[in-house]
């Protein structure tokens, strides 16, 4: 596509007086990931049962500017959705599923430019789960409300007229309570729960006047850079054992939670009203699955990868880009336990990844960014390991994770 071409699709929009104050209604959704935090003390804890899913999302709330640039708000959020982990085995399926809660709380935000807002967020989460069976588990059902609280953050910028585009991350934990007493004892489960939204809002009064008066800074997407970021999310592993006599037990999966650090390099290229890159990150997280049992633990480390990416965006405003993101993907993984046990097996394997975010210019020659990415990895058989035949025990692993980054493009 001609930059001629693309300047007909994609008109910036300037933002200036554009009036963050007042209230606002959106519509969106999501993906994300949920863990669940099993323990019967003091004899095991197992961090963790997890799946994937999606979610739609309605939500409401009112801001205050307190001044030109930091603001100030409230917000409450309603979803529905399917996220969480699930088990087949011969003639039966098991869900556990995020079904539907609500999200209250409060949110403080600072204009990285007139457009653009970044902010963080903290509040109150409610959530109801369900545990569903079908085939020979039907009739297997099970629900619990949970209270537990949020925190995130997120960029939210101007599109046209009154609307703007939000993209969001969100982490939130439901407390550990028993959910089984026996003799002695109990289980006890800990939800948890990593999200990245996705909202167009439409802010009444934002053309009212009485804006941001600041300049925006001057950007050229063109030319080389260099990055780093940090970020949080989640890996699901797909575990699949073949049972004999044509039966098999797929669980979507054992769950990892924690944290990571990257660092980047790549060139984008301005068209006009698009841009497009490429781009080489090397990543190492904190990731992990964790079984704590007498005497010792067993861990799985998610711990380092590189990515070789593609991205193309569109400049939603005068000094913000929304784009998406695909390409290549490395994943190293490590299954150890204490000593004396010590290395068990670790493994790397490629993949996918895809995903999007939203970048913003503070400065001439400076971005931020919030990102959001989906990868997935090839199957690893692990059945010589444990002396059995080909696809006795295998295992896939999918990622989702969300990056807040800084980018310095040379001039």
């Amino acid at each position: 596509m001609s930059a001629a071409h693309a300047a007909d699709v994609v008109q910036p929009v300037e933002a200036s007086g554009f009036n963050w104050s007042g209230a606002y209604v959106g519509i969106g959704g999501g993906f994300g990931a949920s863990v669940h935090k099993f323990s019967v003390a003091p004899i095991v804890d197992f961090n963790g049962i997890g799946g994937n899913g999606v979610f739609g999302e309605l939500t409401a709330g009112y801001d205050y500017m307190v001044n030109e640039r930091f603001l100030l708000g409230g917000f409450i959020d309603a979803n529905i959705g399917n996220i969480g982990p699930s088990i087949s085995i011969p003639d039966a399926d098991i869900d556990l599923t995020n079904a539907y809660g609500f999200d209250v709380g409060l949110r403080a935000g600072y204009l990285l430019n007139p457009s653009t807002l970044g902010y963080v967020l903290g509040g109150y989460s409610w959530q109801h789960f369900k545990l569903d069976g079908s085939g020979d588990a039907d009739g297997l059902e099970f629900t619990e409300n949970r209270g537990g609280y949020v925190l995130g953050v997120g960029m939210e910028t101007v599109l046209r007229g009154n609307w703007t585009l939000k993209t969001e991350y969100r982490y939130a934990n439901y407390g550990d309570k028993s959910v089984i007493d026996f003799g002695g004892g109990s289980l006890n489960v800990e939800p948890s729960t990593h999200t990245f939204h996705i909202a167009a809002n439409y802010r009444f009064g934002a053309q009212s006047g009485g804006g941001a008066s600041f300049p925006a800074p001057t950007y050229n997407w063109t030319g080389f850079y260099v990055g780093g970021a940090l970020g949080a999310g989640t890996a699901v592993h797909d575990l699949g054992v073949d049972l004999g006599g044509g039966g098999a037990l797929d669980l979507n999966g054992i769950g990892s939670e924690g944290v990571l650090g990257e660092a980047s390099i790549g060139y984008d290229y301005d068209f006009g009203s698009w841009v497009a890159g490429v781009q080489l990150d090397g990543s190492y997280s904190g990731i992990r699955s964790k079984l704590d049992i007498p005497g010792g633990s067993i861990k799985l480390d998610n711990d380092y990868g590189f990515d070789a990416l593609a991205r193309v965006g569109a400049k939603v405003n005068e000094s913000t880009l929304a784009y998406v993101i695909g390409g290549y993907s490395y994943q190293h993984f490590d299954l150890h336990a204490s000593d004396p046990v010590g290395d068990i097996i670790d493994w790397s394997k490629s993949g996918f990844t895809v995903g999007g975010g939203l970048e913003t210019a503070v400065s001439n020659n400076v971005t931020v960014g919030l990102e959001y990415r989906y990868s997935q990895f090839a199957k690893k058989d692990f059945s010589s390991e444990f002396g059995a035949p080909d696809g006795t025990l295998t295992d896939k692993a999918s990622f989702q994770t969300v990056r807040i980054g800084a980018k310095y493009k040379f001039n």
